[in-house]
């Protein structure tokens, strides 16, 4: 049986180790400004998905003991967050119709409770928000849903402006209460980071007659292996896919070029971006 004095204690061990916590987050985040100092980065460039997936990824595999793997991930979202809050204005642009507040909820989980996150009605806002820079992130539904506007074909110009996809969610698994399996993509004005787990999202514009069973085989006849076919929209004349694969693209890969020199069936190939594979419920349960 542990004395009152024991237990005093271990109090005031908790204590200490509270301290000296403090101290590393305080240090952590006088490191973290010195190499924004350096660098000079943008506020768009303050978000790096791919190197906070590292470093969730880092602390989960070397995780042990009683403490949720799920909390310390949180904690730790809530530390990227508020360094990112300190060093810019960075803003983020949510699709929230009337519905429901479940994307907000996603949005808050992943960015922290210190940036500045503004709801609009429609997926369109939401990308204009950030393509005309009034936002630096936006959340927005995942394109399968059969009730949302088929947003992700204004990702295709060629401007540099236009926004990229750059992470799912939620990527540190769902929050309190959030059983609901809701997901969804976050775009930006950046160039996505590899990480070695990734998938990259692609668009396709093809002839009217493909199915979706000739649309793999040509995928993967170019080297590329498709993990989802997430939509499609039908033009005037042809056939707009939406598809995920496997891996880390880039706009050079010569997969994507390979995918167009067939000509038929594919017309026309755009990377809309990728982002870090999200943690598994099973990768953070012992």
């Amino acid at each position: 049986m542990v004395s009152e004095k024991s237990l005093d204690d271990l109090r005031q061990e908790i204590d200490r180790i509270d301290d000296a916590l403090h101290d590393l987050l305080m240090q952590r985040t006088e490191v973290v400004e010195r190499v924004g100092a350096v660098k000079g980065i943008n506020n768009a460039a303050l978000l790096r998905p791919g190197r906070e997936a590292e470093i969730l990824r880092r602390l989960v595999s070397r995780h042990h003991g009683g403490f949720p793997k799920l909390s310390l991930l949180r904690i730790w979202r809530e530390i990227i967050g508020g360094v990112i809050g300190l060093e810019g204005n960075v803003s983020v642009a949510v699709f929230m119709p009337d519905r429901g507040a479940g994307y907000l909820e996603l949005a808050r989980d992943h960015y922290g409770a210190v940036l500045s996150i503004t709801p609009f009605r429609s997926a369109g806002q939401v990308t204009r928000a950030v393509a005309e820079g009034s936002a630096t992130v936006g959340v927005m539904p995942m394109p399968d849903r059969e009730d949302v506007e088929a947003w992700w074909i204004s990702l295709m110009g060629d401007s540099p402006d236009l926004p990229r996809i750059i992470a799912r969610l939620p990527f540190s698994g769902p929050g309190p209460g959030r059983g609901d399996g809701l997901e969804a993509l976050a775009i930006g004005r950046l160039v996505p980071e590899p990480t070695g787990y990734d998938r990259s999202w692609l668009a396709l514009e093809t002839t009217p007659d493909i199915s979706r069973a000739r649309l793999r085989s040509v995928l993967s006849a170019a080297g590329i292996e498709p993990t989802l076919l997430a939509a499609t929209q039908r033009t005037e004349e042809n056939w707009l896919h939406l598809v995920e694969a496997s891996g880390h693209l880039t706009a050079e890969d010569r997969r994507i070029a390979r995918l167009v020199e067939r000509k038929q069936p594919v017309l026309r190939a755009v990377l809309l971006g990728g982002y870090p594979v999200p943690f598994r419920a099973e990768d953070l349960t012992d």
